[in-house]
């Protein structure tokens, strides 16, 4: 199985990876260990292929191992310790006999592909050494057709975007991965990470101009949205009670029916743009308790019971209080059965429902109407 090949493989290395690259892009080749070293794969994932949660690791850097030098015999052992060798791109590196060495003795290896690029300055086959980010020895051994990750990619127009992206095709190679397997996820917790950052530079600078401002009361409005279908046969709402738990205080109103707008007097201003606490119980609604961001105008959303006004039960009982099976029945077009204790039961969708129901039988019953709510004690006999 992949699984148990892919461990293997692993520990047959002392590395995972050996970063190569020019002594001008240091920084670079920092930046790139630590984000391979410290990025947490999605749980599921690590499952499926009995991986860590940060399966890149170690990651073999120079500067933080040997001294820069050489191809010594030690950094033979080195690349020969290594699963994959990470090659950083630039005019730099392309100009660098150690880099060109590296390729060089990683191809002569059998590993060639485990070779991987990743550019963070110059342009791909440009043929002028001021922009050229492939080291000459690329073209020399014949390696296959390059798709490094470019960090200058304009698939974004957020240059940080691009670069997180470049991240991830790296790692999807590393992998061996398809690279949307990781993206999206990561692409959403960077915008998530950048929406919480933002909102809390905007907490900051609002708190700061808010101080004097924000024991100043407010009025609040709330109006009533029916989100459910509606349906002129049922009786409208009436008498919504309507609370906002503020701290250790509460606000109560009744909103007298679906046109009329609760008010809620003397709020601390503080309160605004906050999560509060709201509930609303109204009679053949179904409950709500929710937490909502704090406004002046706020609308809530409200749905019918569908089972008040819907959900019919009845018992059909001959003259000696007997439940009669197979009893047919017909209710607003559709049509049940009474089970062998002469019980009927039937839901009806809320855009058809009535407070009153006429039925029709297969036998004389003692009457035809069935009046809503009812109860499961509810009994026809027959006549």
């Amino acid at each position: 199985m992949k699984n148990s090949s892919d461990k293997k493989e692993a520990t047959a290395f002392k590395y995972f990876a050996f970063i190569s690259y020019n002594s001008k892009d240091i920084e670079w080749g920092k930046r790139v260990q630590k984000k391979l070293e410290h990025y947490r794969m999605p749980s599921t994932l690590c499952s499926e292929r009995g991986w860590e949660r940060t399966p890149i690791k170690p990651v073999f850097f120079a500067p933080s191992d040997i001294q820069p030098g050489p191809l010594s015999e030690e950094l033979q052992e080195r690349l020969k310790a290594s699963r994959n060798l990470i090659v950083i791109c630039s005019p730099n590196s392309a100009q660098s006999e150690w880099v060109g060495k590296e390729i060089e003795f990683f191809h002569s290896i059998g590993r060639t592909k485990n070779i991987h690029f990743f550019i963070i300055d110059g342009i791909p086959n440009s043929g002028n050494p001021a922009t050229e980010c492939f080291n000459p020895i690329v073209h020399k051994l014949g390696l296959p057709e390059i798709l490094g990750a470019n960090i200058n990619e304009k698939v974004s127009r957020w240059p940080w975007i691009n670069k997180e992206r470049a991240y991830v095709q790296l790692i999807s190679k590393l992998l061996d991965i398809e690279f949307d397997t990781i993206w999206q996820r990561h692409k959403r917790l960077i915008i998530q990470k950048t929406i919480s950052w933002i909102i809390g530079v905007l907490l900051v600078l609002s708190s700061i101009f808010s101080v004097w401002i924000k024991g100043i009361p407010v009025e609040i409005e709330m109006k009533l949205h029916e989100i459910s279908a509606h349906n002129e046969k049922l009786p409208p709402l009436k008498d919504a009670e309507i609370t906002l738990n503020l701290d250790n205080e509460t606000k109560r109103d009744t909103i007298d029916s679906i046109d009329s707008i609760g008010m809620f007097k003397n709020i601390p201003k503080r309160f605004l743009k906050k999560p509060v606490h709201i509930t609303m119980r109204c009679k053949h609604f179904l409950d709500i308790d929710t937490t909502m961001i704090l406004a002046k105008e706020m609308v809530l959303n409200i749905q019918r019971d569908p089972n008040v006004y819907g959900n019919i039960r009845f018992d059909i009982w001959d003259g000696d209080g007997q439940g009669v099976k197979d009893v047919r029945i017909a209710i607003e077009g559709y049509e049940v059965i009474s089970d062998e204790n002469g019980h009927i039961e039937l839901s009806i969708p809320l855009e058809q429902q009535r407070s009153k129901y006429h039925i029709t039988s297969s036998v004389p019953l003692s009457k035809d109407t069935i009046y809503m709510p009812g109860s499961e004690d509810d009994v026809i006999n027959i006549r």
